[in-house]
C-alpha cells in the first residue's frame, strides 16, 4: 500500500487513528477499482458470449434405441476429427426430427422412421434385426432355436413409444397385423427403459431391435426372432441438398465403421 501511496503521490490511508480508515482521496480510488473491477468481469462475459456466438455447432437428433447401435462410435469419431466443434445432442423421435431439421434445430438426425417430406434427405443406413425380450422365467426359455411372433402371440405386448405416431411402435405393430396376429393385451408407453421394466414385471413380451441386447438386465432375457421382415431401419435424415462437409464427414464415419464390422452399408 505504501508503495502505491508513493506512486500516486497521496494518502490512501488515514494512519493516525484506530481502525484505520480510508482517505477521501483512498475512497475515491476504491470506488474507481471497485468499477474496473466490474467492467473486467463485463468484458470478460461479453467476450465469452461472443466466442459461443462464432463458435461452430452441430447438432444430432437420434432416438433412444440408436444409442446402443454404432451412432455413439460415431460420435466420438467426429468429435476426435472436430474438436472446435461444439456437438449438441438432443432424443427425438423420428417424427419430431423432421420438423427439427426444417427449423434448424439440427443439423442431422439417426431415427427409423421412413417419413417423407420434399425438405428432407433421407439415406438408409441399414437393417437392423429384430429380438424378443421376455421375463426371465418365461416358459419359451425351455425351447432350442430361435422364435417367431406366432410362439409369442398368446401374450400380452409393450410397445414404445406411446407418442407421437407413427413410431417404431407401429412398426412392431404391423409386424403382428401382417401376420394376421393379436396379442391378448397391449400396452404402450413412453420409452424402451419403461417396456423393459414391465417385461421384467412378467406383464408382457416387447420386440425389440437387436443392438439393445447391449442393455444387459438380469430379470429380461433376449431372444432371436426367425421371422421374415423382422428388422427396423436406421435412417439417417438431413436438410434437401446440404452438401456441408460435416454431413460428408458423418457419413465417411459411418461407412468406416460398418466396413470395420462387416455390416452391409443400406441394407
Amino acid at each position: 500500500m505504501q508503495q502505491l501511496e508513493d506512486e500516486l503521490g497521496l494518502v490512501l490511508i488515514e494512519r493516525g487513528t484506530r481502525p484505520l480508515h480510508l482517505s477521501e482521496a483512498g475512497r475515491l480510488f476504491y470506488e474507481q477499482a471497485i468499477q474496473v473491477l466490474e467492467r473486467f468481469d463485463e468484458m470478460r462475459a461479453s467476450v465469452g458470449r461472443l466466442y459461443e456466438a462464432h463458435r461452430d455447432r452441430f447438432s444430432i437428433g437420434f432416438v433412444g434405441s440408436t444409442l446402443y447401435g454404432k451412432l455413439p462410435e460415431v460420435i466420438r469419431g467426429y468429435r476426435a476429427a472436430r474438436p472446435e466443434v461444439e456437438i449438441i445432442l438432443l432424443e427425438l423421435t423420428s417424427f419430431e426430427q423432421i420438423a427439427a431439421l426444417k427449423e434448424g434445430r439440427i443439423d442431422v438426425g439417426f431415427g427409423r422412421i421412413p417419413l417423407d417430406d420434399p425438405a428432407v434427405e433421407r439415406q438408409l443406413l441399414r437393417n437392423e434385426k429384430l429380438i424378443a425380450a421376455v421375463p426371465v422365467n418365461h416358459a419359451v426359455l425351455g425351447r432350442k432355436g430361435p422364435l417367431r411372433l406366432a410362439d409369442l402371440a398368446t401374450e400380452p405386448l409393450i410397445v414404445y413409444p406411446k407418442a407421437p405416431r407413427p413410431s417404431y411402435a407401429d412398426q412392431v405393430l404391423a409386424l403382428y397385423r401382417d401376420r394376421g396376429l393379436k396379442p391378448p393385451a397391449l400396452y404402450e408407453v413412453r420409452e424402451l427403459q419403461t417396456a423393459l421394466g414391465l417385461v421384467a414385471a412378467g406383464a408382457g413380451v416387447c420386440v425389440v431391435p437387436a443392438s439393445v441386447e447391449r442393455l444387459r438386465r438380469d430379470d429380461v432375457v433376449y431372444w432371436p426372432l426367425d421371422q421374415e421382415q423382422a428388422v427396423s431401419p436406421i435412417i439417417m435424415s438431413s436438410r434437401k441438398g446440404d452438401r456441408s462437409p460435416e454431413i460428408a464427414l458423418v457419413l465417411k464415419l459411418i461407412r468406416r465403421i460398418y466396413q470395420r464390422e462387416k455390416i452391409v452399408f443400406g441394407v
